[in-house]
């Protein structure tokens, strides 16, 4: 009987990838980076050059994660201790896009909620919570590259 906790040493396939440690963690990815590109793009900022840099880092990091998912279900990793190094050093990198994408955010976010510049509630409020779906991606890459680091070195 397979355990929801699998060996560290083992890299998963198939549907095993949404039930293992730290596997699991691609779907929140997937659902909080979707909510933070939907939100940002939903949102009207006149700083757009930070904004651009959020909307790179969340598609970037939506479409490699989904790509990655679809490795590892399809089992198309064949050499492992590659495949568990390179997991780990996606997902760190994505963690430091992430961090300095949210730090991007957060400053935007505070910058319009100067009462000197008359802003929209709604932006505001859209900001708001693409800081918050920001960090909590920024907090799970994080997680799963600890997670990563000690899969890949269990090899």
């Amino acid at each position: 009987m397979a355990s929801n906790t699998a060996t560290m040493g083992n890299l998963p396939s198939g549907t095993s990838v949404c039930t293992t440690i730290p596997d699991i963690l691609y779907i929140p990815e997937l659902i909080f980076g979707g909510l933070v590109w939907i939100l940002v793009a939903c949102t009207y900022v006149v700083p757009h050059n930070p904004q651009a840099w959020v909307m790179f880092v969340s598609v970037f990091c939506f479409l490699l994660t989904f790509i990655w998912l679809v490795v590892f279900a399809c089992g198309s990793h064949n050499n492992r201790g590659i495949w568990a190094a390179a997991d780990f050093a996606y997902h760190g990198i994505a963690a430091m896009l992430y961090l300095s994408a949210s730090v991007h955010l957060a400053k935007v976010t505070l910058d319009k909620n100067n009462p000197a510049t008359a802003t929209d509630s709604r932006n505001y409020k859209l900001d708001i919570s693409a800081v918050v779906f920001s960090y909590t991606a920024t907090l799970l890459y994080f997680v799963h590259t600890i997670l990563s680091a000690i899969r890949w070195k269990s090899f």
